[in-house]
């Protein structure tokens, strides 16, 4: 593992961090690229990407504190707000929905047809970051197994030297394996909206999957608080969906400026 890129005297550069880093600026490039090409300003997804960047890690960091440190001190939830570790992703994702929600309102633009584009940026976002969470080893490995791909994390932030599954790739994968089937269906889904609910299906279904080999405790019905939050997105993708299929059903044109 390499938790660290270099280091230069007291300076260490985290992977982590890098791939984050890597992860949103591949979201921008997916949004200026796909922006223009349905009208609209490509520097909208300048706007964005650093409304979901700061709600991300604020909302990242509050569900961290708020629902995986009970009993926390004031001291420790300090110390937790501003380290590198505890970037929870459904946290993230709901503070950056609402924020980026709020800047598309401002601007006056059509969420549908934007969210379809972000549905895409998320999906290859997610995917080069979970490698930030592989090369530094930070615990979200899954269980012990002795499948061939197995992997150790001897020398991770949160090391183990029992071969465990490698959740972080098979998130990258299923994250790669998403961007591309949205990437090839971009141009022949023709009601706005139809691509984002077809990502969270997808992005639903895959985090699910990957949750029943992670270590991460259950909450509910024998389910992780993760598989919780993934059936909302299956059922909102899928409740989305039927909404955009009957009325464009009723329309003989697509629909740029459905509504939500």
């Amino acid at each position: 593992m390499y938790p660290f890129l270099f280091e230069i005297g007291s300076f260490r550069l985290p992977t982590f961090g890098l791939m984050v880093a890597l992860g949103f600026l591949a979201a921008l490039w997916v949004l200026q690229r796909e922006l223009p090409r349905k009208g609209f300003d490509a520097e909208l997804g300048s706007s964005i990407i650093t409304a979901g960047m700061i709600g991300g890690l604020v909302g990242a960091k509050l569900y961290f504190v708020l629902f995986e440190m009970p009993g926390a001190t004031w001291k420790e939830t300090f110390a937790a707000l501003f380290s590198g570790s505890g970037l929870t992703w459904y946290g993230g994702f709901a503070v950056a929905a609402i924020a980026i929600y709020a800047i598309i309102k401002k601007r006056g633009v059509p969420f549908l047809p934007i969210a379809d584009a972000a549905g895409m940026a998320l999906a290859i976002g997610y995917a080069i970051g979970r490698i930030g969470c592989q090369l530094a080893g930070d615990g979200d490995y899954g269980v012990p197994t002795d499948l061939p791909w197995g992997m150790a994390y001897p020398d991770g932030v949160v090391p183990t030297l029992e071969k465990v599954h490698p959740a972080p790739v098979y998130e990258t994968l299923l994250g790669l394996a998403t961007f591309a089937l949205l990437w090839q269906l971009r141009t022949r889904l023709q009601i706005p909206g139809q691509l984002f609910s077809l990502y969270l299906v997808l992005a639903g279904a895959a985090r699910f999957a990957v949750e029943i080999i992670r270590l991460n405790p259950d909450v509910l019905w024998g389910l992780s608080a993760a598989q919780l939050i993934s059936l909302v997105m299956i059922a909102a993708g899928i409740g989305l969906g039927i909404r955009l299929w009957r009325i464009g059903a009723n329309h003989d044109s697509p629909l740029q400026g459905t509504p939500l």
